[in-house]
């Protein structure tokens, strides 16, 4: 059975079972601060757990893509050396939110796995909670009791809390769980060792498949759990697993949901899969990370330096890393992975066809990208190899590489070892663990349990409208981090906008009788508008007079209609190929990032300029539709952007219908005139593949505009008014040029002058000539090209120059072809030692090396120190 078929067994079952079909949600997570990635299958479906939002269905089921790579079993560097883990992978499950629980999951778990799937009842084990005596929570006795008739008690294990009782978090729902495993041993083996005697404990052949998970308590910070008023299900089956399972094979990347990509991979290295160890990791690795990043990047997450984008760009530099190393690709290649990996999954997850050449541009530009970097690392490790004193790496400069050049410890081992070092491999993992502890100190977070104030329903959002409105409290929590702590407040109804589409959340204030509290920030989190204060208001049950900043508000507005008026510029002059890839509106600045693979010329940023203030002249009036079907709303013209999740009614925001039509959420005003002046202030590129426009209207536009008359009147005046300023300027700069050039001419006569001086300096020492002198020059060319001149010159030297390079201290030493073939001197090591006396370091080729340092008193002392080198050496 192939692995589509197996999918589509999954789906069409629950389909027939009264579940509804839902698609996945993208990889990367919006409006849930606790998580960068979907981590499991469950994550979407989080606000109907905690009761925030009502579900479509009280019975669902989907395939889920999730990304794992922290964690138990998750760690990145270790995916590739066993069978069964990945980063990426697609999570199968069904749900039901209030409705059936243990009965009908376990029953339907058994009926799928062994009569539409057919595997092997005796092969089956199932795992249950076997209660905590220090929590006081009891065995689940009813899930044993269902499982007995289906599988036989004695293929029922019982489980610890922590393999069989399954939490969100430290707070929130919670509840046992019930595991399938399955033994895939040969029979000869499953007869030494029952398979139930290796349930839970590593083996990569005893694998579970299915986590039915029973959510019906809810944990409080304090530990305590209360029952929740509606039991849920929750069930995950790792897809590749199970398709290991049902085909038969040993490793999950031996199923043809990988081996198309790693025959692909194989094929290009010159290689087969399973001739050589090491090369078969490469092959895991690659084809693991080339789906993780291709599908992140479909989903609207480029690599970048921060976040969730620096954890993308470590999985692709990963897969970069071990196809450089193993499998000797010098040149990018996981982009030519990306039609085939896009084909494989175009009826599950057809995003990443339709973005194909998109993802396949970035994912090249970071590949060459990295190889460069990869490049400067081999350099620096040249060069560390220049300075060391014995034969040993130690672990700052191995975790350096690691930090700065992506270049893991085992890659950094492996270049020492060609080069006759080794590597402090201990230091190396106190760096590593000392940067954890600074990463886990940011992270920390305290989060209190929410206190109920008024009963209420989920929190109304009315800001459109409104900016100022009366309104109830429902309830508060205390969040501490970084030594701050503030107040999280939620209310009946709101005219604060929280954070969400690239809009900033407002500020203002809430005001109860004499006492106003400020809105710092307003978030999203989970579905619920939350309201950050830095202090609680001393009465909370009443009702409070919620203000918004209106004139920031305001502000935001233009900046956000002024969007929308760009992108629909932006694909006019440069083409439908262009799709926001990101953006930030507040009331200072917007800022929008959009796919176009090179610099705009000044034409067209004119020209785009152009067009969005003549929508904004045209006064055009806002065309705003709620709760609009989806389906309905692309047929509008409305695009939806890759990465986000819509829900089945959106909103859209029109400036006339001929010209911008989207589907969003933010605010915006009521007519384009009110925007005043649109302005480009840069444009640059972000990532590869990513452009970023930032602009200012209103105030911004009219401030920034000012700032830049001023300063031109102000280089007018420095030029005496001339009546060309452009001309004036283009002679000023050719004036400057030749001035430079005559200086130039100058100081290479000064350094001719000097060569020719030493070269008659110059005295024969041990067989040697020797040119040793203190010198200045006026700059560090002029050193090297002294130098180089003296060796052309005289193939028995040895030189070494003491130089005052412009006021700072410089050290050069130079030998000659027939005194550097001897072997008796070493540049780059005797320019090591000279530069001490200038409180400097430095290195160099065996022939030449130089050096800098701060001790410009200390260049007499290089000149004695080096005659006594050569003495000693003679």
């Amino acid at each position: 059975m192939d692995s589509g078929t197996i999918r589509r067994k999954f789906l069409d079952f629950f389909e027939k079972k009264a579940h509804l079909i839902v698609p996945s949600a993208p990889l990367v997570l919006k409006n849930d601060p606790s998580l960068l990635f979907t981590n499991s299958g469950m994550v979407q479906f989080k606000d109907y757990f905690l009761g925030n939002s009502v579900p479509k269905s009280k019975r669902v089921a989907d395939t889920q893509k999730c990304l794992r790579v922290s964690g138990k079993h998750n760690d990145l560097e270790d995916v590739g050396f066993d069978t069964y883990h990945h980063t990426m992978f697609e999570m199968l499950g069904n749900w039901s939110f209030g409705d059936y629980f243990k009965k009908e999951a376990i029953a339907w778990a058994w009926e799928l796995l062994t009569e539409e799937y057919k595997l092997p009842k005796d092969r089956l084990y199932a795992t249950v909670f076997g209660g905590d005596k220090s929590e006081s929570l009891p065995v689940d006795e009813e899930a044993i009791e269902l499982w007995k008739p289906v599988i036989g008690e004695e293929r029922i294990i019982y489980g610890s809390k922590k393999d069989n009782f399954w939490e969100m978090g430290d707070t929130g729902p919670c509840g046992p769980c019930s595991e399938i495993h399955i033994d895939l041993r040969p029979e000869a083996e499953v007869k030494k060792v029952p398979g139930k005697e290796l349930v839970n404990k590593d083996h990569p052949q005893v694998i579970e498949i299915w986590n039915l998970v029973f959510i019906q308590f809810n944990r409080l910070k304090s530990g305590k759990l209360e029952n929740l008023p509606d039991k849920h299900v929750d069930t995950g089956m790792g897809f590749e697993r199970l398709c290991m399972a049902i085909q038969g094979k040993t490793s999950n990347y031996d199923t043809d949901v990988f081996t198309p990509l790693m025959d692909f991979i194989a094929a290009e290295a010159g290689t087969k899969y399973g001739a050589d160890e090491k090369k078969d990791i490469a092959i895991r690795v690659v084809a693991d990370h080339v789906r993780a990043v291709a599908f992140a990047i479909s989903d609207g997450q480029l690599p970048s330096n921060t976040g969730a984008g620096y954890v993308i760009r470590r999985i692709l530099r990963r897969a970069v890393r071990y196809g450089f190393s193993y499998l000797d690709f010098k040149e990018p290649f996981i982009y030519r992975l990306v039609p085939l990996l896009a084909d494989q999954m175009k009826e599950v997850f057809p995003e990443l066809k339709q973005q194909q050449e998109y993802v396949t541009r970035v994912i090249v530009e970071e590949e060459q990208g990295f190889l460069r970097t990869l490049e400067k690392g081999l350099k620096r490790i040249e060069t560390i190899q220049g300075e060391l004193k014995g034969k040993v790496i130690s672990g700052e400069l191995a975790f350096e590489l690691y930090d700065t050049f992506g270049f893991p410890f085992d890659l950094t081992s492996l270049i020492a070892r060609e080069k006759g070092l080794s590597v402090d491999e201990q230091g190396f993992q106190t760096e590593m663990e000392k940067q954890k502890a600074r990463s886990k100190a940011d992270a920390v977070k305290e989060t209190g349990d929410w206190i109920s104030v008024a009963d209420g329903e989920k929190p109304e959002f009315v800001g459109y409208e409104n900016l100022n409105i009366t309104s109830r409290l429902l309830r508060y929590r205390s969040v501490k981090q970084k030594n701050k702590e503030l107040y999280q407040l939620i209310f009946e109804k709101t005219p604060f906008y929280a954070e969400s589409g690239g809009q900033v959340g407002d500020t203002g204030h809430i005001q109860q009788g004499d006492e106003k509290v400020f809105v710092v920030d307003t978030k999203k989190e989970n579905e619920l508008i939350i309201h950050y204060t830095e202090k609680l208001p001393s009465v909370l049950d009443a009702d409070f007079q919620l203000q918004v900043n209106a004139h920031k508000r305001y502000l935001t507005m233009d900046n956000h209609s002024a969007t929308h008026l760009l992108h629909a510029a932006l694909r006019q002059v440069l083409g439908s190929h262009v799709e926001q890839r990101g953006s930030l509106v507040n009331d200072k600045i917007l800022r929008f990032d959009f796919s176009h693979f090179s610099a705009m010329t000044p034409e067209e940023l004119i020209k785009v300029e152009e067009i969005v203030n003549q929508k904004i002249r045209e006064n055009i009036l806002l065309d705003e539709k709620r709760n609009v079907p989806i389906e309905q709303a692309k047929s509008m013209g409305a695009m939806a952007l890759f990465g986000e999740k819509y829900g089945d009614f959106v909103r859209v925001i029109t400036f006339d219908p001929k010209y911008s039509v989207e589907l969003c959420g933010g605010t915006h005003v009521p007519s384009t005139g009110q925007i005043g002046l649109f302005k480009i202030v840069s444009e640059s590129s972000v990532a590869a593949g990513v452009r970023r426009i930032e602009a200012v209207t209103a105030e911004g536009a009219e401030s920034y505009v000012n700032s830049e008359m001023n300063l031109l009147q102000e280089v007018r005046s420095l030029l005496k008014n001339p009546k060309d300023l452009v001309l004036a300027t283009k002679n000023l700069l050719e004036e400057k040029h030749k001035l430079e050039k005559s200086i130039e001419a100058l100081h290479q006569q000064q350094a001719n002058t000097l060569k020719d001086q030493l070269a008659s300096k110059a005295q024969k020492q041990n067989g040697l000539l020797t040119i040793i002198e203190k010198i200045e020059v006026p700059n560090a060319d002029a050193l090297k090209h002294i130098a180089y001149a003296l060796r052309n010159q005289f193939d028995d030297m040895l030189m070494v120059l003491a130089a005052n390079v412009d006021g700072k201290p410089q050290v050069a030493v130079m030998l000659g072809e027939k005194t550097e073939a001897s072997k008796k001197f070493h540049a780059g090591e005797m320019v090591k030692n000279l530069a001490k006396e200038i409180n400097g370091g430095g290195g160099g080729q065996p022939f030449f090396a130089t050096a800098g340092g701060k001790n410009l008193e200390g260049l007499d002392n290089v000149v004695s120190k080096a005659k006594e080198m050569i003495a000693a050496n003679g």
